[in-house]
């Protein structure tokens, strides 16, 4: 069905922040992705036929919905912050091996 694959294609593109871009080339509106994303998460996108009634969301597909979307924004946020945050301890850790081995380098001053 063109709505997942432009629902698989779309989460694609925003794992290289181009999400965007790919919505203006098909000219679709985040608002179409979101529903297709509460139909798909509900199962009624597999195997409708065109024109074909669709149902509404249970309370449980609806909460579930919303935590695998919780779930992938985490997910995502943990990618971008989590490489950064490696690199910098690694470069804490040299400055202080640095600082660790130029104060043994060091003569004791003697006080007059």
């Amino acid at each position: 069905m063109q709505k997942l694959a432009h629902l698989a294609a779309y989460d694609a593109a925003n794992k290289n922040n181009a999400g965007g871009a790919y919505l203006r080339t098909e000219r679709l509106y985040t608002s179409q992705v979101t529903e297709w994303r509460k139909l798909r998460d509900a199962g009624n996108l597999a195997g409708k036929k065109p024109g074909e009634k669709i149902g509404r969301l249970t309370p449980e597909q609806a909460e579930i919905a919303q935590l695998r979307r919780q779930l992938s924004k985490t997910e995502q946020r943990l990618e971008t912050t989590g490489g950064g945050t490696l690199e910098i301890m690694s470069k804490m850790h040299e400055l202080l091996v640095s600082l660790s081995n130029s104060s043994r380098d060091e003569t004791p001053h003697a006080l007059p």
